[in-house]
Order: C-alpha cells, then structure tokens, then sequence
C-alpha cells in the first residue's frame, strides 16, 4: 500500500532559483522546482508518487513516511566529556535531571 499522502513535505522559497523548492524528508535526492506555492506541493507529491512506483515496479525497498513510524522516546548522544560535565553541572544548578535540560534543550528551535 502506498502511502504517499503521509510522506514530510516542504515548499520554501529558494532565493538562488527565484522559485518555490518542494522536498520530501523521505526523498532527500528528489526536489521540484516552482512560481507557487501549490504547484511546488503538487509538483513534488507527484514525483514522489512516479519514483515509488517505479521503485515498487522494481522491486525496491520504499521508505515509510516518517509520521508512521513509532518512537521509543530514546536516543544515544555522544559529546565530549567536558560538555558532559558542563551540563551536569548546569542540570544541578537547575534543580532538574541531566535528561530534563538535554530534552529542553533540544526541544528548543
């Protein structure tokens, strides 16, 4: 079953092309260029559905969307041992865990 309509889309503007650029997280090679808006969405859910189709046909393995997919919550992160230290350090000034300042820190756009 394709799922096409679930996959991560994004139109923006793309100041080099003078055109909108669509993307779709789940096909970072793949792009569509342009002068909407719309057309860009449209363009880029169209090429998408083209190339999963013919990655279907071939008997290749299609990627799910990203919004299907379930997460534990939990992930390892390496850093030198000085940042380390350096947010213990502020977690405890904090009053709050090393895990709640990680997680508020990358929850932070």
């Amino acid at each position: 079953m394709l799922h096409n309509d679930r996959y991560t889309y994004r139109v923006t503007w793309s100041d080099e092309d003078e055109e909108y650029i669509g993307l779709c997280a789940e096909f970072p090679s793949l792009s569509w260029l342009g002068k909407t808006q719309e057309a860009t969405l449209r363009g880029i859910r169209k090429t998408v559905t083209e190339v999963v189709m013919d990655m279907k046909k071939n008997g290749e393995e299609i990627p799910d969307p990203i919004s299907c997919k379930k997460y534990s919550g939990k992930f390892m992160v390496r850093i030198p041992p000085e940042v380390h230290r350096e947010l213990a350090i502020s977690a405890a000034e904090s009053g709050v865990s090393l895990n709640r300042l990680a997680s508020a820190k990358l929850g932070k756009q």
